[in-house]
This record gives structure tokens, C-alpha cells and sequence, in this order.
């Protein structure tokens, strides 16, 4: 039993049980991803037009990109803490919109309702900084893999989320805004003190295992889309709902079993090399500075007084040089036009599909095949963009280009739209959305250096929520409220004769979706300038520092 004890002990304490410690957390760490399932239910319920609800959508946009705080308490604060106060956040935020929603608290002006999100959101800040971080800090030679799989099962998330409420609450939408406020929260306080930083090493079997993780989240994957086909041809009844989210539980703990496998192995080979007595429990150690305690100490001096004083690319920025510095300005414009494209298109997918006259089941498809293309744009982006770059040396900022380019398509699908052409859209949108986000942090991580990385990623992705604020509020709620006001005026009525203001036809996104094609193109010729800038720097070997400390 003894023996078993500290096994146990060793797989806990492991790093491979900290990566499917991660894989959970972000699992859970996709809710605003959802934002186009439960809208109509804010919408309808407190009686908004588009553009309050797309003002909404830009709070939650707001707080799921700036993730400045959540860096910045990092680097003063354990792991663990940074995860609980993530779980606070969650759980308050959406528990208070679920409030307001089913009628238990008094109808919230516009502006709670916008913090209450706000909130909500930001904590996937926090649960980004506490695994995501730490986990390409612990695996710096496979980051882009780690990146792609990470941000895979939250793009998975939205498809798993979908599955469970159904099997637990039903059809009823509402509800679903409850099962995000307490299921994320409970993985981060769950696996809280399991995440850490460790000394970085070169696992044997490291390539091997995150494949092995990749197949498995494949496997998932392609069920979720098997299982929202046949729910789309088929009445599932409770049941079957339940027996499709516990078979989609079963592929989210096949990663333990991996990982336990491999801990397995690893034990083996420390008793033959060591007495037990060397070994049980200390095998694992938790590394208090980080990873940079073994770099060459420099004489320090205030920040400010280096903005100018930039150390070559890939070499460790202070938080103002990396800000400050033209590649930074670049990306922050690609990501600008990129994802604040992105992020309004998936926002307003509900009422996309309203619009061109789909079905509510049917819109809720859209929303889950957004989310499991989003799992294939993210690891297809870290594995493939990872691969092209050890062996062809190939700068990750051109991959960045293409997939902006791709998502110019899905616009114009939008734009212009054919008989379901809104589920070829869904999968374009979901993949290029999905593909950017890694290519962006390892991006940061390889240009700007790891040592103020949690910080700094958070920083990387401000242009966000600028970006939807402009594209979704400003353009897209605005010019859809004015057609639909158009069409209720073709019918002599007015707006205060309608509860809520809807506009149904293939006008209602036409313009807007031009735009977001426009801005998105604009955004794939800036990262081409980035590519021209930093081909001499990708063309050398960017990991050999890392081999050089152990």
C-alpha cells in the first residue's frame, strides 16, 4: 500500500498529470464562446435591440482580452492564487447574469449587465495565465504544440458545454449560463495546487506524448461533430443526451491515462537508478524563480531608462521594450483587424442564422461546429506551425497571413450567402478564429522571451476587444438596427411597436460582412510585414538557448 501511496504521490507531482491538469481547465475555459447560444435569451428577455446586445457582446470581448491583470498579479503571486481568483470571477459574473436572465433579481440597467460579463470573462484570463503560461514555460521546446492543444480544448469547450447542458438541464438555454458560472469554477479549485512551475527538462517521450494527447483530442473532436450532425437529423431524447456528454467525459480523462502511463515508466527507471528512499516523494521539485534563474545575471537598471535599449529578437524584453517595439505594433494591428473580425462574426452567428431564416436547433448547430473548428484552427496552427518551423525554418507570422486570408472567405459567405452556405461559413470562421490565437502567443513567446511572457501574452491581445468594439458595436449593431428599422418602416410600423428590434433577410449582415472581408484582407497584408522582418531571425535556431541551460 505503501508503495501504491507514493505513486500516487509521483504522478501528482508530475508534469505530465499538470498537463491534463491544464487540458480541463481549459476545457472549461471557453464560455464566451457560447455568447451566440444563450444572446437571444438576454435579448428577448430583457427586451434589447442589436446594439445594446452587440455593446454586451463588447464587454465580454473586453474582459476576455485584457488579461493585463491577471499577468501582472502573476508575477507577484503563485499559480494557485491566480487560478482562484480566476474561479471567483467566473462563478460571480455569470451566476449574476443568470440572475437577471430567469427573472430572480431585478431587470439590471444596461451597464451591470455589460460588468457582470465583463467580469465573467476576464476570469479566462486567469485560467490562460495559470495553465497556459505555465505550461509553455515548463515545455519551452514544444511550446507551439503546448499552445495548439491548450487553446484546442477551449475551443472545444463551447461543443463539451453544449452536450452537458443538454444532458442535465435540457433544451432550456437559460440554464446553460448556470453551468458555465459553476463548472469552470470548480476545475480551477479542484486542480489548483497542481499546476506549477517546474525546472524545464526535455522529456524522452515529450514529441510522443503530445501526439498522443493530439490524437485522443482528435477523437473527441470528431465526435462532438458526429454527435451535432445527428442531432441535427434526430430528436435525441435526455438520455441519449446524457450517454453523448459521458462519452465525450470519457476522451476529456483519456489524457490521465497517458500520463499515468508514462509517470509509470519513469518511476521504474528512478528505482533502478536510485533507492527508493531518494526518490518516493521529491522526485518532483518546484521551481520558485522560474525558469530564468540559470541565465547570466545582468546589471539591472530601470525599466524605463531601456525602453530604447531593446536585446536582440528572442532574447528576454522588459514588458516596455516589447510594447513599444515595432513588432509588437505590427502584430497588434494584424490582431486588431484579425481577430476583431473574427470575434464579430462569432458573436452575431445567432442572429446570422435568424436573419437568414434557420432554425433555433439549427443555430445552435452553427454554434457548435464554430467550436469544434476552432479545436482543428488551433492545434492544426500549433502542431503544423511548430513542424514548418524546426524543418523549414518557415517564419510563424506567415501562417498568420494565410489563415487571415482564409477568414476573409468566411465573410464573404456571409456577405453573400447560398443554401447553407452558414455551415460552410461556421467551419471557415471557427477554423481561422481558432488558428490565430496560438500563432499569436507562441509569436510573442519567440520574439519578446519568456521571462515577463505572462504578462506580456495578456498585453499581445488587447487589439481584441479594441477590434470587436469598433467592427461589432460601431459597424455591425448598428448597421443591422438600421436595416431592420428600414424593413419595419416598409411596413409602417415603428419602433416602439416591436419588443425587439429583428430584421430578417439576406441584407440585414450583407454590408457589414463586406467590411469585416475588407478590414481582415487589410490585417493579412500588415503580418506579411512582420514575416519580411523577422525572416533572418526564424531562419536560426530559436530553441538552441534552452538546450544550452540544461
Amino acid at each position: 500500500m505503501g508503495e501504491k501511496l507514493k505513486f500516487a504521490v509521483h504522478v501528482i507531482n508530475g508534469r505530465w498529470f499538470s498537463v491534463f491538469a491544464s487540458f480541463l481547465i481549459m476545457a472549461g475555459a471557453g464560455a464566451t464562446y457560447l455568447f451566440g447560444t444563450y444572446s437571444k435569451d438576454i435579448k428577448s428577455t430583457l427586451g434589447y435591440d442589436q446594439q445594446t446586445l452587440n455593446l454586451i457582446s463588447f464587454f465580454k470581448d473586453l474582459g476576455a482580452n485584457i488579461g493585463v491583470f491577471s499577468g501582472l498579479i502573476a508575477e507577484i503571486t503563485p499559480t494557485w492564487f491566480v487560478l482562484l481568483m480566476g474561479s471567483a470571477m467566473n462563478f460571480t459574473g455569470y451566476f449574476m447574469i443568470w440572475l437577471a436572465v430567469t427573472g430572480r433579481i431585478p431587470r439590471p440597467e444596461i451597464w451591470h449587465m455589460c460588468v457582470y460579463i465583463c467580469i465573467g470573462a476576464n476570469s479566462q484570463n486567469f485560467a490562460n495565465t495559470g495553465a497556459l503560461v505555465t505550461s509553455v514555460i515548463n515545455f519551452p521546446e514544444s511550446r507551439g504544440v503546448m499552445l495548439g492543444l491548450l487553446k484546442g480544448f477551449v475551443g472545444l469547450s463551447g461543443a463539451i458545454f453544449t452536450q452537458l447542458y443538454l444532458a442535465i438541464y435540457g433544451s432550456d438555454s437559460k440554464s446553460l449560463i448556470l453551468l458555465i458560472a459553476w463548472l469552470p469554477a470548480a476545475l480551477s479549485v479542484v486542480f489548483v495546487y497542481t499546476i506549477r512551475v517546474m525546472k524545464p527538462e526535455r522529456e524522452p517521450n515529450e514529441l510522443k506524448m503530445f501526439y498522443s494527447f493530439l490524437y485522443v483530442s482528435i477523437l473527441l473532436a470528431l465526435f462532438l461533430m458526429v454527435i451535432t450532425i445527428l442531432e441535427k437529423q434526430i430528436n435525441f431524447s435526455r438520455g441519449a443526451y446524457a450517454t453523448s456528454s459521458t462519452v465525450a467525459c470519457v476522451f476529456l480523462f483519456l489524457p490521465l491515462v497517458i500520463a499515468v502511463k508514462e509517470e509509470w515508466i519513469q518511476w521504474n527507471s528512478l528505482k533502478k537508478e536510485n533507492p527508493p528512499s531518494e526518490f518516493a516523494i521529491e522526485s518532483r521539485k518546484e521551481v520558485a524563480d522560474v525558469v530564468f534563474d540559470e541565465m547570466p545575471e545582468r546589471q539591472e537598471r530601470s525599466c524605463f531608462l531601456t525602453i530604447f535599449d531593446k536585446p536582440p529578437r528572442g532574447e528576454d524584453y522588459t514588458i516596455l521594450q516589447a510594447l513599444l517595439s515595432i513588432d509588437m505594433l505590427i502584430l497588434f494591428a494584424a490582431t486588431l483587424c484579425g481577430l476583431g473580425s473574427s470575434l464579430t462574426a462569432v458573436d452575431n452567428l445567432g442572429q446570422i442564422g435568424e436573419s437568414l431564416g434557420y432554425p433555433n436547433k439549427t443555430i445552435k448547430t452553427f454554434v457548435s461546429l464554430v467550436s469544434i473548428w476552432n479545436y482543428f484552427g488551433r492545434v492544426f496552427a500549433g502542431f503544423v506551425s511548430e513542424g514548418m518551423l524546426v524543418k523549414y525554418k518557415t517564419p510563424r507570422p506567415l501562417m498568420m497571413t494565410f489563415v487571415l486570408l482564409l477568414a476573409c472567405v468566411g465573410h464573404l459567405l456571409i456577405a453573400f450567402p447560398f443554401t447553407n452556405s452558414v455551415y460552410v461559413a461556421s467551419v471557415i470562421m471557427g477554423f481561422s478564429f481558432g488558428a490565430q490565437l496560438p500563432l499569436l502567443f507562441a509569436i510573442i513567446s519567440e520574439l519578446f522571451g519568456l521571462k515577463y511572457y505572462s504578462t506580456l501574452f495578456n498585453c499581445g491581445q488587447l487589439a481584441s476587444p479594441l477590434g470587436s468594439f469598433i467592427l461589432n458595436v460601431k459597424v455591425t449593431g448598428s448597421l443591422y438596427d438600421n436595416e431592420a428599422l428600414k424593413k419595419l418602416h416598409e411596413m409602417g410600423l415603428d419602433r416602439s411597436s416591436v419588443k425587439e428590434l429583428v430584421c430578417i433577410g439576406v441584407e440585414c449582415f450583407r454590408t457589414p460582412f463586406i467590411i469585416l472581408s475588407c478590414v481582415t484582407f487589410f490585417g493579412a497584408l500588415v503580418s506579411l510585414i512582420l514575416v519580411v522582418r523577422t525572416r533572418k531571425f526564424y531562419s536560426g535556431d530559436i530553441y538552441k538557448k534552452f538546450r544550452e541551460r540544461r
